[in-house]
Parts: structure tokens; C-alpha cells; sequence
């Protein structure tokens, strides 16, 4: 009889039952450091905040890793979706922040700019109908870092029940997590505080337009947050003209919302349907794999233990030995057959993700007799329509800044010691 403690003296035998324990160990880890969402309803505000308490909030275009053709297969998923998610999630955002009444204006941005009190940017980490994670950083006008943070949700059959577009999406609770995380850092900040940070908006805005008049405001120290130096004279007529360049600002980024608002409309029926049927073709090739690490699990189990019973000179093991190993490998054998099988549903999934991506057409917009592309263009004609803004204060002035309008690091920069 072959005793447990002559197997644990085999470092053969040992060596693989380590090297499976720790495989097994590492499979079951998550990829991501992320909070995991459960059940979350949004925090609203209990009344109505003033006015002049009131940030308005800038939310970007979200960014991803390149998809390739491999990572799409990885990452059940592929780059068209993916590009359209980009769009379509922090649109979703906006719509969750909005029902909190905790903000001003919540717009979306093709790319950042001085104008808004708060930013926020974020990366989708995962996405495929199973499994959303995603990465929020938020910071101020002054520079002030809020948080950064990632949020993890798995789906169940039950989150593609009672959807509904602009109010429910399946993975509705992270959005409310993120949401209620941006309101709980709002509601620590004093009246004082926030006043602080429009006024420093403002003439951040003011200075990259004007910089030889308003840099010398702020200050930046070596830490690159920003304070006030000193406010503008009261009926400062530059800052008055500046103001109202800021609101046609304001009036493109909400016209441009409006397209973000189609696409993210006509983009919902076909991205649930898509999710729907994706959540259950990853499900199944889950159980596959389960499955099949199972049956390749054991028959390495049964191959090693033959191998250990060598080692041990046990009597008449030869058969045993011999019937153990072509146990074992058919074992194996039939676990890369079944992986194959999921190959399958991943073939499926992808020709899903590509009758889905089909449908992402660009998002052409119509602004003052120009046409606006919303597609990797559009931060592109951001840009133009900054520098026509630029344009249209130098005509309304009458002088040219002394700073280009690239330029945003010209604060002045306190002297750290």
C-alpha cells in the first residue's frame, strides 16, 4: 500500500501539485485592482443647491487600449464596439449625474478645456456584456485631484430586465457608484471652496485667451495646483468680452452634446441587444472552460500519480501505471477538444461584435453653416473651434494675445521654497 507521506517525498509529484495549486490560485484572480459594485441606488440631493454654488462638470470622451484582432478574442469584444463604447458610456454618465441635481452643467467633451469646474476622464478597462470595468479620475479647476478609481461589476441574467435608455442601463449600479462618489466629494467641499474653484475656471479661461492681462492672477506652486492672486477690477470689460466668448464656447459644446445624444439613442437598442447576447456566449464559454481545466486538472493528477508510483517500486504497478497515464491523457486530450469548443462561441461573439460595429456610423453635426464629425476627428475640430474663438476675441478687441492659444502652462509659477 502506497502511503500519502511517500508521495509527499516525491519532488516530482510535489513540484506539480505546487506548480497546479498555484496555477489554480492565479486563474481565480481578477486582472484588475478595482471596487467591486453591488446594488446601488443614487444619492439626490435632499434640496435645491444655489446657483452660485453650482459646478459645472466636463466629462471626455473615455479612452481604451487598442484593440486588436487577438485582444478582441481575449477581450470578447472587438475595436469597433469598443470605439463606440468610448462615446456611449460617458454619455450614460452624464445622464446618472444629472438625475443626482448635485451639479450645473454636465457636458461631454471631445477633449479637456480650461472652461468647466470639474473634469473628469476615464478608461474602460473591461466591457463585454459580463463584465464592466472602469477607471474615473476627477480633479478641479485649481488642479486638485479628487480621486482616482476603479469600479467592477459582473452582470446577472437579471440585469438585462427593465433597461430603459437614459435612466437604466444593465450596469447602472457602477454608474450610480460613480456618480454618488463625485457628490460625496462635493458635499465636503465649503461654499467658500467651491466658489473658489469657478472663479479660478474663469480665468483660467480668461488667461489662455489673454494672457498677457490675467496671468498674473494664479499662481501655480510645485505641486501644479492653482490659486488666486487677486480677482478682476469690478466691470472689467476683458473679462466681460471673455465671458461671452466662454458661453459660445458653452453653446458649441452643447450643440455638440445634442449629436452625442443621437448617437448614444440610436447607438442603445443594438449595443443591449449586442451585450444580451454577448453576456450569454461569454457565460457559456465559461462553463466550457470551467469544464475543461477540470478534466485537464485530473488528468494531470492521473499522470503524475502514475509517474509517483515508479518512484515508490510498488509492486505490480506497471499496468496500473500504464492504465493511470492513458486515463490521464485522454482526460486532457478531451479538455483541449472542449476548449476548442469554446473557440467556437468566441468565433460567434466576435461575428456579433462585427454585425454590431456595422451599425456605429459616423456622427456628422451642422454648426453656423460648418459640418463636424464625430468620430477621432472631433477633438480635431474642438481644437479649430477654440482657435476661431481665439479669432473671434482678437477681432472684438482689437489686439493680438501675446501667447499662442496652444499654450497653457504659462501661469505664473510660485517660487517653491
Amino acid at each position: 500500500m502506497v502511503k500519502f507521506k511517500h508521495y509527499m517525498k516525491c519532488p516530482f509529484l510535489h513540484n506539480a501539485l505546487l506548480i497546479i495549486a498555484v496555477f489554480i490560485l492565479f486563474t481565480g484572480c481578477s486582472a484588475y485592482r478595482a471596487e467591486k459594485v453591488g446594488p446601488t441606488a443614487i444619492i439626490k440631493a435632499m434640496e435645491e443647491i444655489p446657483e452660485d454654488e453650482l459646478l459645472d462638470v466636463g466629462i471626455t470622451v473615455f479612452e481604451s487600449e487598442e484593440i486588436t484582432e487577438e485582444k478582441a478574442k481575449e477581450k470578447h469584444t472587438n475595436a469597433e464596439v469598443r470605439k463606440a463604447e468610448t462615446h456611449f458610456i460617458p454619455y450614460h454618465m452624464k445622464l446618472s449625474m444629472q438625475q443626482s441635481s448635485y451639479w450645473g452643467a454636465v457636458r461631454v467633451l471631445p477633449a479637456k478645456t480650461e472652461s468647466t469646474d470639474v473634469f473628469i476622464k476615464g478608461k474602460i478597462l473591461e466591457s463585454n456584456g459580463m463584465h464592466l470595468v472602469l477607471q474615473v479620475q476627477a480633479t478641479d479647476a485649481t488642479g486638485k485631484l479628487w480621486f482616482t478609481k476603479n469600479y467592477e461589476s459582473e452582470a446577472g441574467a437579471a440585469f438585462y430586465s427593465g433597461n430603459k435608455e437614459g435612466e437604466k442601463d444593465a450596469f447602472q449600479d457602477i454608474y450610480n457608484a460613480i456618480a454618488n462618489d463625485l457628490a460625496e466629494y462635493r458635499m465636503r467641499l465649503l461654499p467658500q471652496e467651491v466658489r473658489n474653484i469657478r472663479t479660478v475656471s474663469k480665468l483660467k479661461f480668461a488667461r489662455d485667451f489673454a494672457p498677457s492681462v490675467y496671468s498674473g492672477y494664479l499662481s501655480k506652486d510645485k505641486n501644479s495646483r492653482v490659486t488666486l492672486n487677486r480677482l478682476p477690477a469690478e466691470g472689467d470689460t476683458t473679462m466681460a468680452r471673455l465671458l461671452k466668448i466662454r458661453e459660445r464656447e458653452y453653446m458649441y459644446v452643447d450643440t455638440l452634446n445634442q449629436y452625442y445624444q443621437e448617437f448614444y439613442s440610436e447607438m442603445w437598442p443594438s449595443y443591449e441587444d449586442w451585450r444580451k447576447l454577448n453576456y450569454e456566449e461569454v457565460r457559456a464559454i465559461k462553463k466550457i472552460k470551467r469544464g475543461a481545466w477540470t478534466r485537464k486538472l485530473i488528468g494531470a493528477l492521473l499522470v503524475v500519480g502514475a509517474v509517483a508510483l515508479n518512484v515508490e517500486n510498488v509492486e505490480n504497478t506497471g499496468a496500473v501505471q500504464v492504465g493511470m497515464i492513458i486515463i490521464g491523457s485522454q482526460v486532457i486530450i478531451n479538455g483541449f477538444n472542449i476548449s476548442k469548443e469554446a473557440e467556437i462561441h468566441s468565433a460567434a461573439i466576435e461575428e456579433l461584435s462585427e454585425s454590431f460595429g456595422s451599425e456605429m456610423r459616423p456622427v456628422v453635426m451642422d454648426f453656423e453653416g460648418q459640418q463636424y464629425e464625430l468620430t477621432g476627428s472631433a477633438e480635431e475640430q474642438f481644437k479649430h473651434w477654440r482657435e476661431l474663438l481665439h479669432k473671434i476675441y482678437i477681432a472684438e478687441t482689437g489686439f493680438d494675445p501675446d501667447v499662442s492659444p496652444e499654450t497653457t502652462e504659462d501661469i505664473k509659477t510660485e517660487n517653491p521654497q
